[in-house]
Order: structure tokens, then C-alpha cells, then sequence
């Protein structure tokens, strides 16, 4: 059984916590409102990068992409994803359903 967010931004709290319980460095980068509505500020191929870069001495880098229980990814998190899992670090797509997996590798 997952764990039940209200929102993805509350998905994101509690995932973000749980990696600072287990001694996890944090990376989001949240978007801001502007008057073309929200955007992330990206300058090269940050165009769909994923939302948590997780670092801990020790540990292969953890790239996330957080969606909601419905959620779908873009081609360009698709495209992000796929190269990341190529590199030596690890790439994955949560949902609240996941939070068994994310404990594992979190808590591990």
C-alpha cells in the first residue's frame, strides 16, 4: 500500500523529508509565476529534467520525476529519464503508490 498525498506538492514534502530523515542532500526546482503563467527557469536541455536530484556520500545519484496517482510523463521527462538510467546513478518516476520503493531506496 502506497502512501496517499492530497496534492503532488505534498507528495513532494514527504518524499523530501523522508530523503532528509535517511541523511540525503535535496535539489527541486519549483517553477514561479510569471505572466505566461508557470515556468521553470532552464537554460541548455532542462526542459523536462526531473523534479528531486537526491545526493548521498556513498550512493549513485537519484534522479526522480514525482507524479501524481494519475500522472504522465512528457516526452521530454521521458527522454531525460532515459538517458539518466544509462549513467551511473539511478532514474525513477513516483507515484504515492511508490512509497515502498522510495523507502527502499532512501532508507538503504
Amino acid at each position: 500500500m502506497g502512501f496517499k498525498a492530497a496534492t503532488e506538492a505534498d507528495f513532494t514534502a514527504q518524499v523530501i523529508q523522508l530523503a532528509h530523515i535517511h541523511g540525503w542532500k535535496v535539489a527541486h526546482f519549483r517553477p514561479a509565476e510569471t505572466a505566461k503563467g508557470w515556468r521553470t527557469a532552464v537554460q541548455g536541455d532542462g526542459a523536462g529534467f526531473p523534479d528531486l536530484i537526491l545526493v548521498k556520500a556513498g550512493r549513485p545519484v537519484v534522479y526522480a520525476e514525482l507524479k501524481s496517482d494519475g500522472g504522465k510523463t512528457s516526452s521530454a521527462q521521458d527522454m531525460w529519464l532515459e538517458t539518466l538510467r544509462l549513467t551511473p546513478s539511478q532514474a525513477f518516476v513516483w507515484r504515492p503508490d511508490d512509497w515502498p520503493e522510495i523507502e527502499k531506496v532512501l532508507g538503504t
